[in-house]
């Protein structure tokens, strides 16, 4: 059914009527139902696009966004379109030379993964960790974010004594870019912190190992700071830390930061990164750093 939806072949055309439009998942399980009568529940869509549009993209037979190859891949705009090959292979099937254009396409397709690896890379945001390793983030506004994070607040509020423990990637798998690209969890068994799935981390967690301090950072590009209900839902996430936390939100100009700024909590800090070298701290007992608890004194 994917390939029908993809080349918008209708049940009484031929194959060769296939066609290649940019097709968002949302768009090809609407036309499967209605010219086919296979009605997807709604929160289907994303099984179909891990389950056979991800497969498809590896067998070289979908490309993603190739009208931008560096469109986020947690935009609502990415979209789906059959490769020329297998529009070939559609206008030889059943009575053509079909049998040989697939066997064309299955010689070529280690070429074609690697043209479309390098488009995908091009596009990707080098990332320098502060222990002087490199990574790649899959391309968008929160990865970069992300990045500018770690090379220009790290840089200036925590320095070489700075160790990554955690950073994710809005790419939806490893193969993508992967979620996980960081994730070090003895380091944080060792800290006292709970093994969490990502979903309850932070953008990035970044331990000075100088100071003995934490540092949980949200990155926002639209929403999501550390709000009073993320406050608590973090104290109680990292309430074993046995060193003093500090929590941060990055914002990419100050446009974001002012649409957000009234849900920020208290006792937190705010970077910009149009304005790297500068912090807006939001009260509390002392400037950078941990806060107070009243579980523990050496806080």
């Amino acid at each position: 059914m994917g390939l029908f939806g993809l080349s918008h072949v209708r049940p009484f055309d031929t194959w060769r009527a296939g066609t290649a439009p940019l097709l968002p998942t949302v768009s090809i399980m609407e036309f499967i139902r209605n010219e086919y009568s296979m009605d997807y529940k709604p929160n289907s869509r994303e099984t179909i696009r891990r389950q056979t549009l991800h497969q498809f993209e590896q067998a070289r037979i979908v490309d993603r966004n190739r009208d931008d190859p560096a469109r986020p891949t947690n935009s609502k705009d990415n979209n789906y379109s059959l490769n020329q090959p297998i529009l070939d292979i559609f206008a030889e099937y059943p009575d053509g030379s079909w049998q040989e254009k697939v066997q064309e396409f299955n010689e070529a397709v280690p070429e074609l993964k690697s043209q479309y690896q390098r488009v995908l890379d091009m596009h990707k945001i080098p990332v320098v960790l502060p222990n002087g390793n490199t990574m790649k983030l899959s391309p968008g506004k929160h990865n970069q974010l992300h990045a500018d994070i770690l090379h220009e607040f790290c840089s200036r509020f925590i320095g070489a004594s700075g160790r990554v423990l955690y950073i994710g990637d809005t790419a939806s798998s490893r193969e993508e870019g992967g979620k996980l690209m960081i994730l070090e969890r003895e380091y944080l068994r060792k800290l006292g912190v709970p093994p969490m799935s990502h979903e309850k981390l932070p953008d990035v967690v970044v331990y000075d190992e100088k100071q003995k301090w934490l540092f949980l950072i949200e990155a926002v590009t639209s929403h999501g700071p550390v709000s009073p209900k993320r406050w608590l839902e973090l104290e109680e996430a990292f309430k074993g830390c046995k060193v003093g936390v500090v929590y941060v939100t990055g914002f990419p100009d100050r446009a974001t930061f002012r649409k957000n700024a009234a849900e920020i909590a208290w006792e937190t800090e705010v970077w910009i990164v149009d304005e790297p070298d500068h912090l807006i701290h939001f009260n509390g007992d002392r400037f950078l750093g941990p806060h107070k608890r009243e579980d523990t004194e050496n806080q």
